[in-house]
């Protein structure tokens, strides 16, 4: 069952890894639907007659997904060891499939159609963190997936790819609820002296509070669906197929992507690595399972999220014209600069583009902190601070994160210990996602944008240490195989 072309075929493996990168597709649409919902959904739960949908109430509900996130993270590891890569993805697909239909129609079966309540409000939140499932499962293993199907020449490339594939999710996104949105106009949300929200244009608003929310989460169905699809007509990881005894399948898709005879000699080094597969967590020490978390951990608490789920609000705080349009001019810069990323991490390697985006992201955190107390500067200067932080981002610690992720751990191990990191990731972004808007409105005495600069200042300290943290632990993987990282965790120890 081997190969018979001895170039292999890049057809082929990009063919495969297109079908992955379309679960971070889905992460990336998943996470930033609520950007243009969640306005909408504030409003109709506000309509309630048996509770107050107050602000700390909206913030859990925008983040609720995450919850969801932390727990497909979590049970990554298990499934893609017991299941496969494969399967687990297509769990992931279903996933995203049931969360967009449940979010558009939370009535279905129990409740009266357009009636908010509490009950609603929970079935609501649970199809939520049922997508956050799938966008958990899908943000360890789409990066697994990829990195053991790549050569070692192009796996950071590749992976960055799936980092490209949630940028670009999230700007489809950011499009499709533009075009949703239309001529109609979102409803304005203001906190009155009790404390307690009110909306101020309903009877304008009453499409998109009643209707327009719910078109833009079930527009997910279509690319959960294609992405589900597909998944049956790509192949297990050879390290997988390896790993659970399967050789004479492995070594047929090594020799498709790699050629007949560079695949012997890889099926050789995974077998290597893989003969001792039952390794405890801790068998290369601590380092690197702290490294992997500590790479989740300054991924998210950098603020990148909070500002990615929040963006129409941020700009419209900013008074800059039509908000929708500007989160959308923040998702092509996005784009343009994980294309840095993708075309440079073979180049630069990964500790570069992770110190320099860090210290850029410094700088642009600490540009909207000054403005937001310095009345003088125009707003416009604000926005350009958010684009470069953004921008950093992009370049940096969005897709090197997930590359380094995906490949800093010994073959043993790295189910569970990619579980553990991307468990963390998602831990720090809901902490970060769902305390942004209570600092971000913070004032203190006459100082009304007080919590502008506190929340952005602390962002920007943050990144700091965490281009401390990059210089001084984290490895350079550039050019070596996954089968290497055995031995360079075991120099570490």
């Amino acid at each position: 069952m081997t190969g018979n072309n001895n170039q292999g075929s890049k057809g082929y493996l990009f063919s495969i890894v297109l079908v992955a990168v379309i679960g971070g597709l889905l992460f990336g649409y998943d996470t930033a639907v609520i950007s243009g919902a969640e306005k909408g959904l504030q409003a109709f739960f506000m309509g309630a007659k048996d509770f107050v949908y107050t602000d700390f109430m909206h913030g859990i509900t925008s983040s609720s997904a995450l919850i969801g996130c932390v727990i497909g993270a979590a049970i990554s590891g298990f499934l893609a060891s017991r299941l496969g890569r494969k399967k687990s993805l297509i769990m992931a697909g279903i996933f995203f499939f049931l969360s967009a239909l449940g979010s558009y129609a939370p009535e279905f079966l129990f409740f009266e159609k357009g009636v908010p309540s509490f009950s609603l409000l929970v079935a609501f939140n649970l199809y939520r963190v049922l997508g956050g499932i799938g966008v958990g499962l899908a943000s360890a293993i789409c990066p697994m997936y990829i990195a053991e199907v790549a050569p070692s020449n192009l796996r950071g490339t590749l992976v960055s790819w799936n980092q490209f594939a949630i940028i670009f999710g999230q700007l489809v996104v950011y499009f499709v609820n533009f075009m949703i949105l239309g001529d109609h106009i979102a409803p304005a949300i203001q906190k009155v002296a009790e404390g307690i929200n009110q909306i101020m244009n309903p009877g304008e608003a009453q499409w998109m509070i009643k209707t327009g929310w719910r078109y833009m989460f079930v527009s997910e169905a279509v690319p959960a669906g294609l992405f589900t699809v597909l998944l049956f007509l790509v192949p297990e990881t050879p390290r997988y197929l390896a790993m659970t005894g399967k050789d004479e399948q492995a070594l047929y898709i090594l020799s498709k992507i790699n050629g007949q005879n560079k695949a012997q000699a890889i099926l050789a080094e995974i077998k290597e690595t893989v003969t001792e597969k039952t390794e405890k967590l801790f068998t290369y020490g601590w380092l690197v399972i702290f490294v992997g978390i500590m790479l989740s951990v300054f991924q998210q608490a950098v603020g990148i999220n909070a500002v990615l789920y929040f963006a129409p609000r941020i700009f419209e705080s900013l008074g800059m014209g039509n908000p929708m349009m500007q989160t959308v001019l923040m998702g092509i810069v996005n784009i343009t600069f994980t294309l840095v990323a993708i075309f440079t991490v073979e180049k630069w390697g990964r500790k570069p583009l992770l110190i320099w985006g860090s210290l850029g992201m410094a700088l642009g955190a600490a540009g909207v902190a000054v403005t937001s107390v310095a009345s003088a500067l125009p707003p416009v200067v604000a926005v350009i601070s958010i684009m470069v932080y953004s921008a950093s981002f992009m370049f940096s610690w969005g897709p090197i994160c997930w590359v380094l992720i995906s490949e800093i751990f010994p073959n043993t191990i790295r189910g569970a210990a990619v579980a553990i990191a991307v468990a963390f990731q998602w831990i720090f972004n809901f902490i970060v996602s769902s305390t942004f808007l209570p600092m971000y409105n913070m004032s203190l005495g006459s100082m009304e944008n007080f919590g502008h600069a506190f929340t952005y200042g602390l962002y920007g300290v943050i990144c700091v240490l965490a281009a401390i943290f990059v210089w001084k632990l984290v490895p350079e993987t550039k050019g070596k195989t996954l089968e290497d990282m055995s031995k360079l965790w075991k120099k570490e120890k």
